[in-house]
């Protein structure tokens, strides 16, 4: 079981159920306020939660399915390329999690049930083809990680819930490409063992931490608008701080330190701070 877990990556899976979960509070917080009284989501909140964790976890599987000649050079401890869970196995694990995460979303509304199938499509491509591709694999790991807001919002789509998270989709969107961009600087050797064309490869090291950093800087930038647009109280500036705060301790890691590692970890708990943000803007 543990092995399972751990192929996964069920704190990702988590941290990605916890986004939708947010995505679905405030759309309804925004729309209750408009819409006149709506009642509490408690059981939307729950299949949504449950759908982002189960898709997310099959991404990962699939991802890892793909990836484990590279692993065995990067991350030689993980499941499969430690010999814990056959490659079959993991592929049949995948494809349940898929199936099952796709059905409950249909059972929450068609368009949330059209978001998980295209995110399930969109993972299996990402993991067999797009993550070799120059720019195109972060892009969509962007998207994939903004729309746990979109899937969020889609719970009230007939009251225009997905355009009332669509700016914290954009600030997830960039935050994680920034991250991804960091994450091929750090995977570079076993990348271009496999064969990989990724950003960091094609443009080299210094001229990808430029463009993370850029992107990074952006994200920044647009963090007040959920609080300026009036999506969130002014309870989402003080804690998103901090968030920026972590996103210029990551560039200094990445640019001054040239710390790939050290960098990705501080975006990923700048994006975490951020996730906290916006919970207690709500």
């Amino acid at each position: 079981m543990r092995a399972y877990l751990q192929l996964i990556r069920y704190g990702n899976c988590l941290m990605a159920a916890f986004s939708a979960a947010i995505g679905v509070l405030i759309a309804y917080n925004i729309i209750s306020g408009s819409a006149g009284s709506i009642p509490f989501p408690l059981n939307e909140i729950i299949y949504v939660g449950s759908v982002v964790f189960l898709v997310t976890g099959a991404g990962n599987v699939i991802n890892d399915y793909y990836d484990v000649e590279i692993d065995r050079i990067n991350k030689p401890e993980r499941p499969i390329p430690s010999g814990r869970i056959s490659k079959s196995k993991a592929l049949y694990f995948s494809v349940s999690l898929f199936t099952v995460g796709t059905i409950i979303a249909f059972f929450i509304n068609v368009i949330c049930g059209i978001i998980a199938l295209f995110n399930s499509l969109l993972l299996v491509y990402y993991a067999a083809t797009l993550k070799r591709t120059v720019l195109i694999g972060n892009l969509s790991i962007g998207y994939l990680t903004g729309s746990t807001f979109l899937f969020g919002g889609a719970v009230f789509y007939t009251n225009d819930g997905i355009e009332a998270v669509f700016v914290l989709f954009l600030l997830a969107t960039l935050a994680t490409i920034a991250r991804e961009i960091v994450k091929d600087i750090e995977d570079m050797e076993g990348d271009k063992q496999d064969g990989a064309s990724t950003l960091a490869i094609s443009i080299g090291a210094e001229k990808a931490s430029y463009m993370a950093s850029g992107i990074g800087f952006v994200a920044v930038l647009a963090s007040p608008l959920p609080y300026l647009q009036s999506l969130l109280s002014i309870r989402y500036l003080a804690v998103v701080f901090v968030a920026d705060i972590l996103f210029f301790l990551a560039v200094a890691a990445i640019l001054k330190e040239k710390d790939p590692a050290k960098s990705s970890k501080l975006f990923k708990m700048a994006m975490f701070a951020a996730l906290i943000a916006f919970l207690v803007g709500t």
